[in-house]
């Protein structure tokens, strides 16, 4: 959406840093960046902005996942297998029980993390830290921005593979 201002035409959007990991505002005519939001626009013109869903995240994020590889996977094998045959349908089936498993439990969660997940997490039941906009790839971080605090995703495809997160903080 583009908003008239000043008698011109000024075509802003929200972005999201991925260095600072918080928001600014890009002017497509000027090719302005700027920290703050324009002062020529209200608070509803900025809520209609491109790219508005950043607004209220938070700077950074925890969060713990249960990975399942495939063969279509950037990298076919783990700390568990080192050639990975099995199919997407087949993968996310097997992560399919594990949700149904887990249930709403974070121990549960962290269990099988731990025994199942292709990820070198599993050493810590799954938990990646913290982490900020940019440094996840963006089906994953996207899910894990759109959790509430305890929550688990359903299941999630990446280039990596597929997974169900936990969001912690």
């Amino acid at each position: 959406m583009w908003f008239l201002i000043s008698g011109g035409q000024a075509h802003w959007e929200i972005r999201l840093s991925s260095s600072r990991g918080v928001v600014y505002y890009y002017n497509h005519d000027t090719k302005e960046s700027v920290w703050d939001p324009p002062a020529d626009l209200t608070p509803e013109q900025i809520k209609a902005l491109p790219g508005a869903q950043y607004l209220n995240r938070p700077p950074q994020v925890r969060a713990s996942h249960l990975l399942v590889k495939h063969k279509g996977s950037r990298r076919p094998s783990s700390w568990k297998e080192p050639n990975i045959t099995r199919t997407k349908d087949e993968a996310i089936k097997i992560l399919t029980g594990y949700r149904d498993e887990i249930g709403f439990s974070a121990q549960k969660f962290a269990e099988l993390a731990s025994l199942h997940s292709d990820c070198s997490s599993h050493s810590n039941g799954g938990d990646l830290g913290f982490f900020k906009p940019g440094q996840m790839q963006k089906p994953f971080e996207d899910a894990t921005y759109a959790l509430e605090v305890n929550e688990i995703s359903d299941i999630i495809s990446t280039d990596s593979g597929v997974h169900i997160i936990l969001r912690t903080a």
